[in-house]
């Protein structure tokens, strides 16, 4: 009898998740089934959009002067830990760079016009260092670009618009690189914390959300380890990823010394997430799983929170990986606020140790796949090797809440991306970007209803715009962009957005929006 009663209560719980997870994905997603306070938003960086590379006293950043020279073949990275290659000629795809990019810096308005008429709450940007510090801590505060800030800060708090900042997303004053190798020396600390006090003091008074870095792992791995971004290093993403790792800490010891107490506000650091699948229902592919999302996740966020690198790092790396010595363990004690998640893509994960593997690169006896049995993992998009597979942003969430004690955190990148080979009509009519959001947005509540501390959602991107190695030929934005005459145009996603964010309960129906 005991027995059965246990077999009752197991089959009676099954069903009512069953029940819960239909209700979750079938119901109509609402404003409502998120807290009051919820950051609802949309993010950009500095070199994406704003252009203007030489004007109001900015100095040269490494993406100016890599993006304006001339190399050979490379291999543009297509996925989370940089395993897909596609060569091709050239630095970037189609030979483009960010002199002009969206031109936000002289329509910067326009843009906030548009961020009002969507009902965001929140807008995420980042600092272009160069515009602030032309020649880092080695010249003077540049006051043109202190005041192009002031000036976008002030005109999103007259529209109810938080400003969400991040301190450096890819770009740095290329003087930093030609002095001492940037992310290579210890030097590169001081810089950093010099120019987070820069910010702190002159906009910290107004902005209650700072980010460290964006991407650290991908600007690391990319520009230090597999050459592929500025400065194009090869086999020094540990050391580079060391000193950025110590240079968030030095920012952070800053403000909670000096400025949080005053300014009431929140640090953190944004970090690149795929959710990684067992490509096999086996232990092996389940523990490569797990050493994959160490690779990636917890390279920096273990270190900043729990004080060293991973277990599976160490294990892996040996003395590849830097140790830090007791001053610098004394700086982690800083940590951080919150966890930033910029979230794209699931993949499968295969173990190799045992068996061969056909995969395009393999780290540790571990292969990356797209598809298990000739299906693919989710619904493609224009960016090779990105899926759309919903329930990757639960699990994300849900891993960093265990690893890390339920740390706020917030989704400060999720998107999809378009060709700007596709027709008129299909980018502005963009059901797919439209089912993306709602899904993800649907998960990601999922994650929250489980005890997930989440505060904040970001759509990738305002505006399409530069989109690094791809250049022009991706759109991630809510809008398009006519780059000859820097005309904007909403397209169907934004108006969904719209229509979520003023409380309309929107179960999707394919739409159209008119041509431009």
């Amino acid at each position: 009898m005991e027995r059965r009663n246990k077999f009752v209560v197991v089959l009676a719980s099954a069903f009512l998740f069953l029940v819960q997870s239909l209700l979750s994905t079938t119901c109509a997603l609402h404003r409502d089934h998120f807290p009051p306070s919820f950051l609802f938003g949309t993010s950009t960086s500095a070199y994406q959009i704003e252009g203007a590379y030489q004007e109001g006293n900015k100095s040269l950043s490494n993406w100016d002067v890599f993006t304006h020279s001339q190399g050979m073949s490379f291999c543009i990275i297509h996925t989370c830990l940089f395993w897909f290659f596609h060569c091709a000629g050239g630095k970037i795809k189609d030979g483009s760079n960010g002199d002009v990019a969206a031109d936000h810096y002289h329509i910067y308005m326009e843009d906030i016009g548009l961020m009002h008429s969507l009902g965001i709450n929140s807008y995420r940007f980042s600092i272009s260092w160069s515009r602030i510090l032309p020649r880092g801590r080695y010249g003077k505060i540049n006051p043109a670009g202190i005041a192009f800030y002031n000036n976008l800060i002030d005109s999103l708090l007259l529209r109810g618009i938080e400003p969400f900042v991040t301190l450096t997303h890819y770009d740095i004053p290329q003087e930093l690189e030609d002095r001492y190798g940037a992310w290579l020396s210890p030097k590169i600390q001081k810089d950093f914390g010099y120019f987070a006090e820069v910010c702190f003091s002159k906009f910290g008074d107004r902005v209650k959300f700072w980010s460290t870095f964006n991407e650290p792992q991908m600007m690391v791995k990319n520009g230090y380890g597999t050459g592929e971004y500025p400065p194009m290093h090869r086999n020094k993403e540990f050391i580079a990823g060391h000193n950025a790792i110590l240079s968030h800490a030095t920012a952070v010891e800053i403000y909670r010394k000096r400025y949080q107490v005053k300014q009431q506000g929140m640090i953190g650091i944004v970090i690149f997430m795929c959710w990684f699948e067992p490509l096999r229902n086996n232990s092996l592919d389940f523990l490569a799983a797990q050493q994959v999302m160490s690779f990636q996740a917890a390279w920096f966020l273990d270190p900043i929170i729990h004080g060293d690198y991973p277990p599976e790092m160490r294990q892996a790396l040996g003395s590849k990986l830097p140790t830090f010595s007791i001053k610098e363990r004394r700086k982690l004690q800083y940590k951080l606020d919150f966890i930033g998640i910029n979230h794209y893509t699931s993949l499968y994960v295969r173990d190799c140790t045992f068996s061969p593997c056909k995969s395009s690169r393999n780290i540790d006896e571990s292969f990356i796949y797209t598809e298990r049995n000739g299906i693919p993992i989710g619904k493609p998009t224009a960016m090779p090797n990105y899926y759309v597979v919903p329930y990757g942003i639960e699990e994300v969430v849900l891993y960093t809440m265990r690893r890390y004690n339920n740390t706020p955190m917030f989704i400060t990148e999720n998107g999809y991306a378009q060709s700007s080979n596709s027709s008129m009509t299909e980018l502005l009519n963009d059901n797919d970007r439209v089912d993306s959001m709602r899904q993800y947005l649907t998960y990601l509540n999922n994650a929250m209803r489980k005890g997930a501390d989440v505060r904040g959602y970001f759509v990738w991107s305002l505006i399409d715009n530069f989109e690094w190695l791809y250049g022009y030929t991706m759109r991630f934005g809510l809008h398009y962009v006519d780059y000859n005459t820097q005309k904007r145009a909403p397209k169907l996603s934004a108006r969904w957005y719209e229509q979520f964010l003023h409380g309309v309960e929107v179960q999707h129906e394919h739409e159209q929006v008119d041509m431009i």
